[in-house]
Order: C-alpha cells, then structure tokens, then sequence
C-alpha cells in the first residue's frame, strides 16, 4: 500500500509556531481509490479534503473544544477494492491511531468500512455513497449526506422527464450496484407515469465501445436517453454518443458530467446534459456554496465535481463542526452529529438515523458550461432546457 501523508498549508502551520506544534496535530484518516477502476472519480475527492484542511490550518487549525490545532491527513491507496478499503480503515484506528477519519471513495467502500468503524465505535461522516442498503448500517457510527439514494432518484427522476412531456426512454445501464439500483427503482417508476420504455439494455464496468448499444438507441426513436453510468462510461458515451449522431433533446448521464474534465473534454457538446446533483454555487440561497466555488477554482483553476467535490467538502464541514463542540470524544461526537444541524454548502443538513433527511433529491443541467440546479423547482437556479 502507498502511504502519503501530509500536513497540510505548510504557511499556515509556520504561523501557529508557539501555539501548536505538529505533534499537536489532529490526525485525521481516509483511503481512497487513487488506482484501479474508480481512480478517474477519486481526486474529485482528494481535492475537497485538501482544500478544506489547507483552510482550516490558514485559519489557525481545528477548533477542538476550545483549542486549535493543526490538521494533518493521512492516507492510503486501496487500489479501489472495498475489501483492502476495511483493512486500510483497521490500520488507520490500530496502528496510526488516528484521530478522525473521512470516508472513502463510493458506496462498496463505505459499506466496507462501516463494519470496521462500527466494531471500533468509531465515527465517520461518508460522503459518495448512496444506496438502499445504507439503511442497513447501525446508526451512530456512520452518516450519508447524500440525498441520492436510488429509491428516491428513481421516481423524482420519471416525474421530471414527465415534466418535460418525455413519453419515451432508451437506457442504458452499467452492471454495477449503484446503477443496478437506480434501473430497480426507475423503471415501475417510469411505467407509473406513463412513459414507454423502448430499450432497456445493461453493460459491463469495463466496456470499451459503445456503439452497437448507441445504434440501438438511435433505431428505437426514443424522446430520451438516460444512460445510468459511471465517470468512465459517461466519457466513453458522450464521445460515441456524438459520432453517431445521438441528438435526442433530454440525455441523462447517471454520474460522470459534474466533473470538470468532462465539460473540458466535449465543450458546448455537453451543453443539455442531464445529471444526478444536489449542489450548485449559484443558489444564492446557501451562503457557503459560493465561497467554496471560488477557493476550490483559486486552488486548482477548475471548478469542482459538483457531485463528489461538495459531498467530500460537506462531510468535512459536519466533522469540523461537530469537533468544536465535542472535541475528539467518540461517544460525544456521535451525539452531536446524531442530533444537530449543520449549516454546510449545499444548505442545511440533519440526520434522522443515518440519512440526511433535509436535502432534496435533485438533478443538473449542464448550460453555457456551468451546472444548475433544474429539479426540483424549490431548489432550481435555472430552467431545464431541451439540447
């Protein structure tokens, strides 16, 4: 396994000489798939966590009960595999005796790790995943700000292509879980509402051409595409999707387009796509969205996943918060973030078991190379608007 680990905002920590030193630090934990099959999705991650630690290091360090210290991240590679996931978790409690820890990359690995943090009683605020079998996990030790869950995507998904007046679907579906769960709940959901179903197709994790499945969306005459993929099958889509001429007006990539290397990859072709989301910086409703914006744009010079960047940030938000009331006590940050709401960039955020149960199921649209919230109309920062 690689090890990195970093103290971050060295400038920062330079500034709190005589108030903490880095033996001070707060320690704080994570593996992430910076290898293998989810590694194109994983810095959408790592960018958050740095940017939130090189923040709180500028800003004197982490408010712990009273007192600041510098944060210092650790982490390790695990190859995206869930299993090396839970083994990485045990050495961060065990031998690295961490003091915190942030969630990995994608819902097989947080399902992994909540086993591994349950048995030590220790707490951590996930992130990417999102699935019916969260519900499963024993509350107290775990949390999912996502709102994404396939049960509710599937129905809020059909009503707004019902919205739209879409009688009809092509789609396309990876053969992966968290895929396989939205087809599950999306397809009575679509029969509810009345829209036809003209193809139904899976494909594997690995699929390198897409153009037979792409051929026969284009014969079906559907109104709509909604390809349930991942980062690297979103790419791969929209690439092909173009060369063969796939010009329906509502296409719906699962996850993939809130990255920024996909709006950098097809430009004004990407324009219209349709995607899963509850974040943008334009709802001015939420203070903190913007400012989070500019600094991650500031840092890196592009604009951050909507999607994974701002759950990893919002999990790191709620950890920080949670902190300066509890300090470092397991029993009492459980508590804490059990029962408290966190004012975070995507709004207010308080758990009812191990689910967020204040934001809203919602989806974005790509226009003028920006994201905006198009669903539903209570959080929308701008209208839907045909390709």
């Amino acid at each position: 396994m690689t090890l990195r680990n970093t103290v971050l905002g060295a400038v920062a920590l330079t500034m709190l000489a005589g108030v903490a030193s880095a033996q001070d630090a707060v320690k704080i934990g994570y593996s992430i798939a910076n290898t293998g099959l989810f590694s194109q999705a994983a810095p959408s991650q790592v960018t958050a966590y740095e940017l939130w630690a090189e923040q709180v290091n500028a800003e004197g360090g982490l408010e712990v009960a009273g007192e600041k210290r510098p944060v210092e991240l650790i982490w390790y590679d695990d190859e995206s595999d869930p299993a090396k996931a839970a083994q990485i978790y045990e050495k961060l409690i065990s031998d690295d005796e961490v003091d915190l820890l942030l969630a990995p990359w994608g819902t097989p690995h947080h399902l992994n790790v909540a086993g591994v943090v349950e048995s030590h009683g220790f707490p951590m605020v996930g992130n990417t995943a999102a699935s019916v079998a969260i519900r499963e996990v024993s509350p107290g030790n775990v949390w999912f700000p996502t709102s994404a869950i396939p049960d509710k995507v599937g129905p809020e998904l059909a009503a707004f292509a019902k919205s739209e007046g879409i009688g009809s679907v092509a789609i396309l579906a990876n053969v992966l879980p968290f895929a396989q769960e939205n087809l599950q709940f999306l397809l009575p959901a679509l029969e509810e509402q009345g829209i036809e179903v003209k193809m139904n197709e899976n494909y594997p994790p690995d699929i390198s051409d897409m153009t037979s499945l792409l051929a026969q969306v284009k014969a079906s005459g559907a109104d709509a595409v909604i390809a349930l993929s991942y980062p690297a099958d979103s790419f791969l889509y929209m690439g092909q999707a173009k060369e063969l001429g796939i010009d329906q007006p509502f296409q719906f990539l699962l996850v993939g387009p809130t990255i920024s290397a996909f709006q950098g990859a097809f430009g004004a072709d990407a324009d219209g796509i349709v995607t899963l989301g509850h974040w943008s910086p334009h709802q001015a409703d939420w203070e903190r969205a913007k400012p989070f914006y500019d600094a991650y744009v500031a840092k890196y010079g592009f604009a951050p996943d909507y999607l994974d960047s701002a759950l990893a940030y919002m999990s790191a938000e709620i950890l920080e918060a949670a902190v300066a009331q509890a300090g470092l006590d397991h029993e009492k940050l459980r508590d804490v973030i059990s029962t408290s709401t966190f004012d975070t960039i995507n709004g207010p955020v308080r758990f009812d078991g191990v689910e967020n149960v204040e934001t809203p199921t919602a989806f974005l649209q790509l226009q003028g190379g920006e994201m905006h919230l198009i669903w539903p109309g209570d959080i929308a920062t701008s209208e839907y608007q045909n390709r």
